[in-house]
């Protein structure tokens, strides 16, 4: 695996790290794989990852977050499933954060809905986009 070459993560202010930890844990199945500034007065950062690749999220803690990712704007997470969607729709929804219902739109979009992270964020959840066949195939 090419570790550091290429695009390696995205980096986004947060509110509450520990809220957006548990959000992208229960979304996107990512977890804390680095962190820094546990001690008063430094910023804490955090690196969240769901291992299948070399990229991460980085959370800033701040208490002014930069513009947050919408209306169109998002970060994108593949499901196993259109059932495992639905499921974390149907969660979403519960916790009143879906903002957009399930939708198939078809090749090469698939089947998507999105939802907000703690700070505001999108976070697209799709199924059948099959970005990676399409990447390895150009």
């Amino acid at each position: 695996m090419n570790k550091g070459i290429g695009l390696t993560h995205i980096a986004l202010t947060s509110q509450d790290i520990d809220a957006s930890i548990q959000f992208y844990a229960d979304y996107a199945n990512m977890s804390v794989v680095h962190q820094r500034g546990l001690k008063p007065d430094e910023t804490r950062v955090v690196w969240l990852s769901d291992k299948t690749r070399p990229f991460v999220i980085v959370l800033m803690e701040s208490n002014q977050p930069a513009p947050t990712l919408g209306p169109f704007a998002h970060i994108g997470v593949g499901c196993e499933s259109r059932e495992v969607l639905d499921q974390l729709c149907d969660r979403a929804r519960k916790a009143n954060i879906l903002v957009r219902e399930p939708v198939d739109t078809g090749y090469p979009a698939g089947y998507w809905a999105f939802i907000k992270d703690p700070d505001g964020h999108n976070l697209e959840l799709s199924y059948g986009q099959e970005v990676g066949l399409t990447v390895a195939s150009a």
